[in-house]
């Protein structure tokens, strides 16, 4: 049986995630967690596993920097698919008659829950643990006025009660998933996407510019640019673009061809279709 590695424990918004993939699949994967999204990766990788599931981007706080610096710089993975999945939030706790002293969680979903922390817990500590299903963990422990900030798998799996349910501050709250493989010769029939990380010459003036009318002269919409430091030294970047693969493939490997020469390296981390995820929490 095939494996998908996903951000462990089990109980985290990854595995949730995770589980809605394989459900969609006649031919099950086998699910394995991991400490944190590199190691996910790595795996892939290394041969340990064939697939990973990781968050690249959230709606309400961006990138997920991990994950696009170990594609642009660590690894020659591709994307197969992705995965645009709606983020539930739920706060946890052991005793609902303790008063909550501290509310436990992965950053991102603390970030996510800023407005509901500060409206009702105010003065009340926070603190950053490796992933919601571990702060349902240490939560579920021995300290009952812990709470913590995840998934309703999580309260099941650590035997918590939901004091509060979805308390994101955007309801239309989501993540997308990169479901990532070493590189195939098959190819999806379907694809929505394509997916490329460069590095430009950014001492000459324009450079950006040039490479962006190679996609606009040729009709490609380009639905997303991110630049993050090409660790080699202060104020030297890639750029990592997505563009609209419904455009005429002649067309999108035509720009990047061009793209290619102009700069100093490119990647093609693969053309892929979207799902978005239509369940409901």
């Amino acid at each position: 049986m095939a494996a998908l590695g996903f951000l462990g424990p089990e109980g985290t918004h990854s595995e949730e995630a995770a589980l809605y993939l394989n459900g969609l699949r006649k031919e099950k994967w086998c699910l394995v967690p991991y400490p944190s999204i590199y190691e996910a990766i790595q795996a892939v990788a290394d041969g340990e596993i064939e697939r990973c599931l990781v968050p690249v981007e959230n709606s309400i706080e961006g990138d997920i920097n991990i994950t696009l610096d170990t594609l642009a710089h660590k690894v020659d993975l591709e994307v197969e698919q992705e995965l645009v999945w709606p983020v539930h939030n739920q706060l946890l706790v052991k005793d609902l008659n303790q008063e909550i002293r501290l509310i436990l969680s992965h950053a991102q979903p603390l970030a996510q829950c800023r407005e509901y922390i500060k409206l009702h817990y105010k003065g009340v500590e926070i603190r950053q643990v490796a992933s919601t299903a571990r702060a349902a963990e240490i939560a579920a422990g021995v300290h009952e006025n812990y709470a913590a900030i995840g998934t309703r798998r999580a309260a099941q799996l650590y035997g918590l009660t939901v004091a509060a349910a979805e308390i994101q501050d955007d309801k239309t709250n989501c993540t997308r998933f990169f479901l990532l493989r070493r590189p195939a010769a098959k190819k999806p029939d379907h694809v929505d996407k394509t997916f490329l990380v460069c590095r430009i010459n950014g001492q000459a003036a324009g450079s950006l510019c040039e490479v962006l009318l190679e996609f606009a002269s040729r009709n490609i919409n380009m639905t997303r640019i991110e630049s993050r430091p090409a660790k080699t030294g202060l104020g030297i970047y890639v750029f990592f673009f997505e563009l609209d693969a419904t455009a005429p493939a002649a067309d999108i490997e035509a720009a990047i061809d061009a793209v290619r020469a102009k700069s100093l390296w490119l990647k093609n981390l693969g053309s892929f279709p979207v799902i978005e995820a239509d369940c409901k929490k």
